[in-house]
């Protein structure tokens, strides 16, 4: 078998550059070894299939393979199962002229009555030793008109060669894939895309520089005819930047976290002329470049200018923030294809992206999460404490004014203060006031949980909190699965600690296995305050400190359990 390095015969008459160089012979069809060899084997061997299924994405050379297979069919002087492409056979079928090979796009003509009309005249003979039959996109033929097909196709003439191409095998019949020989066709590697590009620029006297032929590679995405098409365009423009959108101005944007900047972009590239599903299919195109350069280098496609751009680009983002980019758009894509204004999808995705606290995915929340962290200064030196409030009843003692030689050299007190636990208030927290871990968890345990569901109850009585920094509170779970189900409860328990701690707590789940068995940390319940006994007035040693209990004190107590005394 000839070796497929054979540039395509250019065809006169002929401007476009996919119809000029399309191959006329297996040994020009190129990137599809395994089809070739399978074809021009059984054409050499004389071991010719009644129906064949030719299925692959587009401009993969489907329909270009089944010309040859005809042509080589019907060929007068075949050389090593190849056409000649000289004989008159073969100038017929390249003309189209020929009696030999009939084409039918099932696209336009899926009806049962075209196929009936085609299946009819296949019993008919003609010149040539085989009549072959092309029907192109055979996955858009009805259902009537399908089944008519399978009738000739289960006892077809014995001259007969049918060849369906489609680029959806799963939509045709079972029943009609399987009376076929089905060869799947390949998308195009890049370098084998880039010998053909260049090997047409000089069969074709093109003035093409080496960076138009990769960008042109790189918009084909495995095709030869859009590589071909590419070229064309681009040679014929004279610059690769007017034939693509520039995304510079939001890649800036998102890396300055610039909301209107983005916006602004967004609206200039609209400007000049793209749609929004295109804009977003290009942006989501580079933007995979600058994820596979940061992950695998070798895959990426981009060259020269292009790849020291999108390399600085991903340094700036970060591989994290690029996979979420990249996921967001493609969100953003899947949802235009059924929203009236399609900008307003990618606007809103956009902005998303620059302002994750908008966004309620786990990455987004990771992602603010992070900027919390980075944006941690020095510890603030704590303010000092006011002097706790005495519940009415308990003892309560008054410091002894200190002098200069005092703090110099401190005393210890003549009366040991009593230390009473009380259930703390619900204490207003304001902007700059330091939150205590232990009182943190006790009110969240005791108080916040209570005002949450059902569900969120069952949920957060398996966690445990472990840690507070700063207004990052972070609870752990004993499973992902746990995890995950915080988002079901999110918005409920957001409103439980507003209510209680009145400021923003930032709550950072975390997975711990042995949590499995261990019920949520818990601090005891502090215990009711003990009845004292009743007496009218005990002096302390000390003439500093006078401890007072009277029977008022302890009427009051009975009857305000709880209340606070502010003096």
């Amino acid at each position: 078998m000839a070796e497929a390095t054979t540039v395509p015969s250019s065809t006169d008459g002929v401007t476009s550059l996919y119809r000029r160089f399309r191959p006329t012979r297996f040994a020009e069809i190129r990137g599809q070894d395994h089809v070739v060899r399978a074809l021009q084997g059984a054409v050499k061997n004389d071991r010719i299939s009644h129906a064949y299924l030719f299925s692959g994405p587009r401009g993969t050379g489907k329909t270009t393979a089944a010309r040859v297979l005809a042509k080589a069919l019907n060929c007068e002087n075949p050389q090593d199962g190849d056409a000649c492409c000289e004989c008159a056979s073969c100038l017929a079928i390249a003309r189209g002229s020929s009696l030999d090979v009939i084409e039918l796009d099932a696209a336009s003509n899926n009806g049962v009555d075209d196929i009936r009309e085609i299946t009819a005249g296949a019993w008919h003979g003609t010149p040539g030793r085989w009549k072959v039959y092309i029907f192109d996109e055979v996955h858009q033929l009805s259902k009537a008109a399908s089944a008519a097909l399978l009738k000739t196709l289960e006892e077809p003439p014995s001259h007969v060669v049918f060849v369906l191409a489609t680029t959806d095998p799963h939509k045709v019949l079972p029943t009609i894939r399987s009376r076929t020989q089905h060869l799947e066709f390949r998308l195009i590697a890049g370098d084998t895309l880039n010998a053909l590009l260049h090997d047409v620029q000089v069969a074709a006297g093109m003035d093409a520089d080496d960076a138009t032929i990769e960008t042109a590679v790189r918009l084909a995405r495995g095709s030869a005819r859009d590589a071909l098409s590419a070229l064309d365009q681009l040679v014929a423009t004279g610059s690769p930047t007017q034939t693509q959108p520039q995304f510079d101005g939001l890649f800036r944007a998102l890396v300055d976290e610039d909301a209107v900047q983005a916006l602004k972009s967004l609206a200039l590239l609209r400007q000049g002329g793209w749609d929004a599903e295109q804009l977003a299919e290009s942006f989501a195109g580079e933007v995979r470049q600058v994820f596979l350069l940061q992950v695998a280098p070798e895959v990426a496609d981009a060259v020269d200018a292009d790849r020291t751009r999108l390399l600085e680009w991903g340094s700036q983002l970060g591989l994290a923030r690029t996979v979420r980019v990249l996921e967001t758009i493609g969100r953003a894509m899947r949802e235009m294809k059924s929203a009236p204004e399609k900008i307003v999808i990618l606007e809103v995705a956009l902005v998303r992206l620059i302002k994750p606290e908008l966004d309620a995915s786990i990455d987004a929340l990771g992602e603010r999460v992070t900027k919390l962290e980075r944006g941690v200064r020095a510890p603030v030196p704590e303010a000092p404490r006011a002097a706790p409030l005495r519940p009415i009843g308990s003892t309560s003692t008054t410091a002894r004014s200190t002098t200069a030689s005092d703090a110099e050299s401190p005393r210890p007190s003549s009366v040991d203060e009593p230390k009473v636990e009380t259930a703390a208030p619900s204490v207003l927290a304001v902007p700059g006031e330091v939150l205590e871990f232990e009182d943190v968890r006790d009110r969240f345990i005791h108080r916040v949980v209570p005002r949450t569901s059902r569900a969120a109850q069952l949920l957060l009585k398996a966690a445990q909190v472990r840690s507070l920094e700063g207004q990052l509170l972070t609870i752990a779970l004993a499973s992902e699965e746990m995890r995950q189900n915080t988002e079901m409860i999110a918005q409920g328990l957001r409103g439980a600690l507003d209510h209680e701690f009145k400021c923003v707590l930032t709550i950072v789940w975390v997975v711990d296995p042995s949590l499995a068995s261990a019920p949520l940390t818990s601090v005891p319940r502090p215990k009711k305050q003990p009845v004292v006994e009743v007496v009218d007035e005990v002096y302390s040693p000390d003439e500093s400190v006078v401890v007072v209990t009277s029977a008022a004190d302890h009427l009051i107590t009975e009857m305000f359990p709880g209340a606070e005394e502010v003096r």
